[in-house]
């Protein structure tokens, strides 16, 4: 039998919490579930979410599963803590709107937000119709994902570190903290070659390089493949 991917989660706590803190001084924790087959988006969309966190000095648990199935059997044992749910299309165990549609059916009450590559404005109305708080894009302003956060309560932002431009030293750092396919990507970005000529040197399909690019711009806080080049050059 093919061994399915395990849903996954991790906690953020605040920076210089300490454990001897009583429950009742503790800040509540906030979960966040976030549904995707791609473990780059969901590397990127966590890392850009702990980022904000830190910044904030919050406590954030995010969870994390690869198919509609494993949502669904997270949801179910941690639905007490889970806040908002952020759930993409195009997973390997669904077609179209059918997962929302699974997921609004087992659980009316969950809150559910769309973040998606398909943009097609007769998809975003039927998401919205049928429930979901949001309808997200992959290919917008990265800074959605946190002022959504923002606006639902579940994050504050500290604009005066956030809208800091990353200095050339502070990226290096953390671009300590990719992968070694990430690492090669993000070489060739700099390069300047395109995802196509990307997707033929690494042998990726569109969507992939697609995907592994937004978690590149997702984990270094940048809006843009310029930005990103402007800054590490």
């Amino acid at each position: 039998m093919p061994h399915r991917p395990e849903a996954t989660s991790s906690e953020l706590a605040p920076t210089g919490e300490r454990s001897n803190i009583s429950a009742e001084r503790r800040p509540q924790v906030r979960g966040l579930l976030i549904v995707d087959d791609h473990e780059v988006v969901r590397w990127g969309l966590r890392s850009l979410i702990q980022a904000h966190s830190r910044h904030a000095n919050e406590s954030m648990r995010i969870f994390e599963a690869p198919t509609l199935a494993s949502a669904l059997e997270l949801f179910a044992a941690h639905q007490a803590d889970i806040r908002l749910v952020f759930l993409d299309l195009g997973l390997p165990d669904t077609t179209g709107l059918s997962g929302l549609a699974a997921f609004r059916a087992q659980f009316p009450s969950a809150s559910m937000v769309v973040i998606s590559g398909d943009s097609n404005t007769a998809t975003v109305e039927s998401a919205m119709a049928m429930g979901a708080l949001a309808y997200l894009k992959k290919t917008g302003d990265l800074a959605e994902v946190i002022g959504y956060l923002q606006n639902q309560g579940l994050m504050t932002i500290n604009n005066a570190a956030v809208n800091l431009p990353w200095d050339s030293t502070t990226l290096f750092d953390k671009g300590q903290g990719l992968t070694e396919r990430q690492t090669q990507i993000l070489e060739w970005i700099l390069e300047g070659k395109s995802n196509r000529e990307i997707g033929e040197l690494a042998f990726l399909a569109k969507g992939t390089v697609k995907n592994h690019v937004t978690t590149l711009l997702l984990h270094f806080g940048v809006k843009s493949r310029a930005q990103l080049i402007s800054a590490l050059r």
